[in-house]
């Protein structure tokens, strides 16, 4: 299974020089898992600088792959983590279903289960 964190999502989007670090896990729809704070942080980046209709192509990118809510049991495993809210919750959602998560961002370069790619 595979979590990809929002800045991994951009570059994707964005088919930046970066994208074909996050093509392999974006693509295999059937292993990704998408936090939902993913959804909240790009929806809105998108929509705010894009508009409607491509943050809406972009939610339907995302419900290729398995969406996961933020419940109680996940928002406690999240606050136990040392680090930033949405970076916690993305990582515990990675933790919980023993998926890599695919990410640029420093925050995580260190922890297990991780695929970093520095910038």
């Amino acid at each position: 299974m595979n979590v990809v964190d929002s800045s991994a999502w951009l570059e994707y989007l964005s088919g930046s020089d970066r994208a074909e670090y996050f093509v392999e896990p974006i693509e295999a729809t059937r292993r990704l898992v998408v936090p939902a704070i993913v959804i909240y942080e790009l929806f809105k980046k998108i929509l705010r600088e894009l508009g409607e209709q491509p943050a809406l192509e972009v939610y339907a990118l995302f419900c290729q792959g398995q969406v996961v809510e933020v419940d109680a049991s996940l928002a406690v495993s999240a606050a136990k983590l040392n680090l930033p809210p949405a970076d916690s919750l993305i990582y515990a959602t990675a933790q919980r279903f023993g998926a890599t998560l695919w990410t640029q961002d420093e925050h995580f370069g260190r922890l297990p289960g991780v695929r970093f790619f520095p910038k």
